[in-house]
């Protein structure tokens, strides 16, 4: 009988300690999920894509610092049924939520609609601002308003210390595929655009630039230059080599695609009076490069800008097939001319 007790009481305790245990796990797991992950009520900007995991977003809620624990963010999204319920969009979260706030801000809204929008490489401000108001984003003349001389771009982008205040953000918006929701604002869109400008634009790409003593603005603008005469990498790495020649030499860089940018017109020869337009722009008229970019270009015009052939040339010409003809002096350049523009 006394056996039978003293085995009853230790399964009595073995029940008690394991129920404390359980209990003290409830209490830490609760403790956990309820937590603010700060004290800090500051907004942060979040992103929730479509078709992303529980994990991802996990992830990505701790590299914004909106919560403490991958591991219970998804525990308690999974317990709570939740994990499959995250709903993607824009959201704006204060710091000093906790996992469980968290979950109910991004399963309670409705799914929003995605659209893709692709910026081309070599666009102009005008023709992004036509192709976002094709697209319903923006009025055009609401869009050119924004990208013109807007304190905020600066003050928020360190890229644009070099680029004087009075020229706009031409160059600076990224060509690529961007996907945003529906209703988005011309803002969100402008943000995504300079936000994947500063990515792009690597610190070894930075470094180079700064090792070249050089500015970012200068390469930008050489780049869009660039952008505009060929489409080939390494033609543009020796157009590049061609042009800084020509800089270092004091010569005019002679682009056509530089008095198109002022005339609006797109011809691979300009007529004799648009070599005469006064215009800083005009890069025959006019030495050094111009006051800024004249196009947005891509990352393969910008690497040719900052890693430059070294050449012997000092001319060029591309043929109506598209080949790019190279020559050392003015006349090969001239009998280069009348062979292919009799």
């Amino acid at each position: 009988m006394l056996f039978y007790h003293r085995r009853k009481s230790k399964k009595l305790k073995i029940i008690i300690f394991l129920a404390i245990i359980i209990l003290l796990m409830a209490v830490f797991y609760n403790y956990q999920i309820s937590r603010p992950a700060s004290t800090n009520p500051r907004l942060v900007n979040f992103m929730i894509e479509s078709g992303q995991s529980s994990t991802a977003i996990s992830q990505n809620l701790i590299n914004a610092e909106l919560i403490r624990s991958p591991i219970f963010f998804e525990l308690y999204a999974w317990l709570s049924g939740s994990d499959d319920k995250l709903q993607p969009g824009q959201y704006q979260l204060p710091g000093n939520l906790s996992i469980k706030d968290v979950l109910k801000i991004i399963t309670a809204v409705k799914l929003i609609k995605e659209k893709q929008i692709r910026i081309i490489e070599g666009w102009t401000l005008t023709d992004i601002g036509e192709y976002l108001e094709q697209q319903g984003i923006a009025a055009k003349d609401e869009f050119m308003t924004a990208v013109q001389h807007k304190q905020q771009w600066w003050d928020n982008y360190n890229f644009l210390v070099d680029k004087p205040r009075d020229v706009d953000l031409e160059g600076y918006l990224f060509p690529d595929t961007y996907r945003i929701y529906e209703g988005a604002k011309l803002q969100t869109v402008l943000v995504k655009m300079l936000d994947n400008f500063d990515r792009k634009i690597t610190p070894e790409l930075r470094a180079e630039i700064k090792k070249q003593d050089k500015t970012l603005h200068e390469i930008i603008t050489l780049a869009s230059i660039l952008e505009k005469e060929v489409n080939a990498y390494e033609d543009r790495r020796t157009i590049a080599g061609i042009f800084y020649r020509r800089l270092s030499l004091g010569m005019g860089l002679q682009s056509d695609s530089t008095l198109n940018y002022v005339t609006g017109v797109d011809v691979a020869r300009n007529a004799r009076e648009n070599l005469d337009l006064d215009s800083p722009y005009n890069t025959y008229k006019y030495r050094g490069l111009p006051p800024g970019p004249i196009s947005n270009p891509g990352l393969s015009a910008i690497k040719a800008a900052i890693y430059p052939r070294s050449v012997p040339y000092l001319y060029f010409l591309t043929t109506p097939d598209g080949v790019v003809i190279y020559s050392r002096t003015y006349e090969e350049h001239v009998a280069a001319k009348a062979k292919y523009y009799p």
